[in-house]
């Protein structure tokens, strides 16, 4: 390995381009990198690398320590635990030294839909992704769905991390292949008749899911029939079936409007039936019980409300009202039973979940129960639940401090049951260990919820490295859930902070309007806010603080560091969305006009005033800025790799100081980077060693 300071760090070169629009005129200086399949491209990609491997050569040793602690705390051999569905118990094990899990199943020896047979079923593998995996840099597989008589396994799989899938059929009896063969599908169910497929497709550009298919086995796909197609560029569709079986829903989605048809699932071949037309900024989700659709629907306020109607009169004029629409509180999700249903709510930014039983076939209900979680910061959501006839509802729960665990609640009695809490090994003392939440005043006097972890014998006010995390888009909920590579900082001191910042959905819809179009500055502040307010409370050393964000997160890093570089020691910014401009502008790529209704259409002047304000890419000045480890995937379909490969550029010719700036290209990856849970852990090990090599902690 090279010694870096015999090496100086790569210089792409510039080739000036231009672009006016609304009388402004874009430079971009390095838009040839955007050319994938040049080799001068992939030699500046590969020189990077090269900068960066020797730039931390020499915290090898730190890398591989970081690595083995990781390991030692996760169960390599492990199961988890198994649910019932139709006529089988299905699972997942994972074996040391394997990269990826095997999915298995046992056949049910008796009606009873509590009772796992053991050792006394024979196991059946089901789909081993190490097999699939074998000779591929990358393996990621989805739409793992079994027909109705548990004969038959449609899958897709991604050998490359672009999120381009392939459709495949594997009969159990025999595990052989079948023909079937489908490229760039998504949303993939079988039809009651288990001998029906149906699937969507994505275009060639845009990567939008536009076409549903319906596919009759053993038949050429020449055959298939197109059911619908999507003709407006913002929405994506996807199907599934209603918990009970007995309908598919076919949605088509945007991110603020939804439009939903459905058709009896042993019936393909039917006609399929529109529920409540779309229109801008309406959403509706829907389920079916008992004659009734079940819909989750924001028709009367942002936090939406749940409402039934007859499946023969299921337009809105016929809804009638279950539960209202609160201000106060977010209905994320509607899980339904055939005796109960649970509302998943956020309040105050924290998930509850209520259960509301049935008193009768009408959908009158009885007494509400809410199940109770005793920490002050946690994550909790419904587990796998395939059965719709049963009294017992499974959930997950997982904080900070606490590994991820999965419950069974007895509706009948009120009492949850502990099933499986994933086992950390290598010294962990949850004990060890503190959480805390608070809220940080932003700058116009907003509070934003802050979630905290430490290791109680290591804190001292003032003193610790602190590390803050964010992301703040999309309405997603920044969830607090455990991790076991997190101690490996915990342990060196490290006070680790969650900003659920606005343009999250932490508090609700209204949260996540107040930080997207022209309100996303408030991201930016919301997180600066809550740097200052840690620091003034003691929480960490202020010349100690790195960031971390990804994707969105990383535009989030990006805007940041334009703003108040003086703020952070170090940053981490993975696949970062920073030339939101240039990007915004190009509607050929993925995303892009689905986007408009996140940041905005830059082709109206207001919004491309606002956005070009902060965009990272667009605002990089001769100044200052902290340390960076930037990192992407050459085959990333969401942020392509040119976005921080130009970032990192610019920023080479501007910045004014002498701190740290690498950038690695993971050449065989996409979006989420490594598949395989070693080599995940590796990237991971990299990321720390970097943190506490700049912030001056000890190994």
């Amino acid at each position: 390995m090279s010694n870096p300071t015999e090496m100086k760090p790569p210089v792409a070169a510039i080739r000036h381009t231009e672009t006016t629009l609304h009388g402004t005129t874009l430079v971009d200086d390095y838009a040839w990198l955007r050319e994938k399949d040049n080799p001068e491209v992939i030699a500046y990609l590969e020189a990077e690398n090269a900068w960066t491997a020797a730039d931390l050569a020499p915290t090898a040793e730190l890398q591989k320590t970081l690595y083995q602690e990781m390991v030692s705390h996760i169960k390599e051999t492990d199961v988890s635990v198994p649910f019932r569905d139709g006529s089988w118990w299905y699972y997942s094990r994972t074996e040391q030294g394997a990269q990826y899990p095997i999915y298995c199943r046992k056949a049910a020896l008796t009606d009873d839909l509590d009772r796992f047979p053991g050792d006394a079923a024979q196991e059946e593998t089901v789909l081993d992704i190490n097999e699939l995996a074998k000779g591929e840099p990358y393996m990621a597989v989805s739409a793992l769905t079994v027909s109705d008589d548990g004969h038959l396994l449609a899958y897709a799989v991604d050998n490359k991390g672009f999120r381009q899938y392939t459709l495949q059929v594997k009969d159990l009896r025999t595990g052989a292949l079948l023909s079937e063969r489908v490229e760039r599908v998504g949303s993939v169910l079988w039809a009651a008749d288990n001998a029906t497929l149906c699937y969507t497709v994505e275009d060639e550009v845009q990567k939008r899911q536009f076409q549903f298919f319906r596919h009759t086995l053993g038949r050429p796909h020449s055959e298939d029939v197109l059911v619908f197609e999507e003709k407006d560029e913002r929405f994506n569709l996807g199907a599934g079936r209603t918990r009970d079986g007995i309908y598919t829903i076919l949605e088509s989605s945007s991110h603020t409007t939804t439009e939903n048809w459905f058709l009896r699932s042993d019936d393909p071949a039917g006609k399929w039936q529109l529920i409540e037309p779309r229109r801008d900024d309406f959403e509706y989700y829907v389920d079916h019980r008992h004659g009734l659709f079940y819909i989750r629907a924001n028709d009367t306020g942002r936090n939406f409300r749940l409402v039934t109607t007859p499946v023969e009169t299921p337009s809105k004029a016929y809804w009638r009202e279950v539960l209202p629409h609160r201000e106060d509180s977010m209905l994320e999700e509607i899980d339904l039973f055939a005796s109960f249903f649970v509302a998943c709510e956020r309040t105050l930014g924290l998930q509850h979940l209520r259960i509301l039983p049935f008193s009768g076939q009408d959908g009158t209900l009885g007494t509400v129960q809410e199940i109770a979680f005793p920490e002050p910061a946690y994550s909790a959501h419904p587990h796998i639940n395939r059965n719709f006839d049963t009294h017992k509802f499974r959930y997950g729960y997982q904080s900070l401090v606490t590994p991820s665990s999965v419950f069974e609640y007895d509706v009948a009695t009120g009492e949850s049951t502990l099933l499986k809490q994933i086992e950390v090994p290598g010294g962990f003392d949850r004990s060890h260990y503190h959480s805390e939440r608070l809220f940080a005043t932003a700058s116009d006097g907003t509070q934003v919820p802050v979630s905290l972890v430490y290791r109680s014998d290591r804190f001292e006010h003032g003193k610790n490295p602190l590390y803050i995390y964010g992301y703040g888009s999309y309405g997603y909920s920044l969830p607090n859930n455990f991790s076991s590579s997190r101690l490996s900082l915990l342990d060196r001191g490290f006070v680790m902070a969650f900003a659920h910042i606005r343009g999250g959905g932490d508090l609700g819809k209204k949260w996540h309007d107040a930080g997207r179009l022209m309100e996303k500055r408030n991201t930016f502040t919301d997180f600066i806010a809550v740097t200052e307010h840690l620091v003034a409370s003691g929480y960490g050393d202020a010349k100690r603080i790195a960031m971390e964000g990804g994707s969105a997160g990383g535009l989030l890093m990006g805007a940041v560091c334009n703003l108040r570089p003086d703020l952070y020691r170090a940053v981490l910014s993975h696949v970062p969305f920073v030339d939101v401009m240039n990007t915004m502008l190009d509607a050929s790529l993925p995303l892009t006009v689905p986007e408009y209704e996140e940041w905005g259409n830059p082709n109206e002047p207001e919004a491309f005033r606002y956005m070009l304000s902060y965009s990272p890419y667009d605002n990089v000045e001769a100044k200052a800025y902290p340390a960076m480890l930037v990192k992407t995937s050459l085959h990333d379909s969401q942020v392509m790799y040119w976005e921080p490969a130009k970032y990192i550029a610019k920023l080479r010719t501007l910045k004014t100081d002498n701190h740290t700036l690498l950038f690695h290209t993971n050449m065989t990856a996409g979006h989420s980077g490594a598949s395989g849970r070693y080599d995940y852990l590796e990237e991971i090990a990299m990321d720390y060693a970097f943190l506490l090599r700049e912030l001056h902690v000890e190994g």
